[in-house]
């Protein structure tokens, strides 16, 4: 959490959180907790599993955005938590173009975050860019094709949301030769935290939010690709 985050968080009347229909605390539920008290917490359902069903996923989506405007229409600032940053694959978007059809002139600002792939990168040491190196970002919920279309190309490619297809990422790096210097990490800041070499994935299922980093092939030595 950075600082500008907290201090939005702590200005703000009232913090929405995203949880599941089944109830659970959340990981952006359990760190603003850390953050302010719970009764300034408000709890909302989002469909954030489902993969199948867009009529539900929608209608999920039009229900959160009623009860955040319902709260705009009571507070003069509502904050809306996300783990990683607001404007990658975040719940936050679909959330803030709903509100602002409910509530014209409503002013959405965003905090940036830290992204999975940051922080993963800082405690791997894992080098994500370096001079004119591309970085892709893949979600492995598009398909490992996808995937394996990244890594046969030039810089590094991190890939989002793997652990249930974690098979079949381990066979995209094989087959690119790229297994040997990624690495993946999951619950990364929390006591379940793991990091380890790709080369250790053996298929078996891993939490769906995984994150890998298969740096650049790098061969020019220090400043190689300046």
């Amino acid at each position: 959490m950075t600082v500008k985050g907290v201090n939005a968080l702590r200005e703000a009347d009232v913090v929405v959180v995203p949880v599941l229909d089944t109830g659970e605390r959340g990981r952006a539920e359990a760190t603003v907790l850390h953050y302010v008290p719970e009764e300034k917490v408000v709890r909302v359902v989002f469909a954030l599993n489902e993969r199948s069903d867009r009529a539900r996923r929608e209608a999920a989506w039009d229900a959160a955005g009623e009860r955040v405007a319902e709260l705009l229409r009571g507070h003069g600032a509502v904050a809306f938590a996300t783990i990683g940053d607001p404007n990658v694959y975040s719940t936050f978007t679909y959330l803030a173009q709903t509100v602002a059809e409910l509530v014209p002139g409503t002013v959405v600002e965003t905090v940036p975050g830290i992204t999975a792939m940051q922080d993963l990168a800082a405690r791997s040491g894992a080098v994500l860019t370096e001079g004119t190196e591309p970085l892709t970002l893949v979600p492995v919920t598009a398909g490992a094709t996808v995937l394996k279309e990244a890594l046969a190309g030039p810089g590094t490619v991190v890939a989002y949301k793997f652990g249930r297809q974690a098979y079949e990422v381990a066979e995209a790096l094989r087959e690119t030769g790229r297994i040997g210097d990624a690495v993946w990490g999951s619950a990364l800041g929390l006591t379940e935290e793991s990091i380890r070499p790709a080369a250790e994935l053996d298929g078996t299922p891993l939490p769906y939010l995984s994150t890998l980093i298969s740096p650049a092939r790098r061969d020019g030595g220090r400043g190689g690709k300046l």
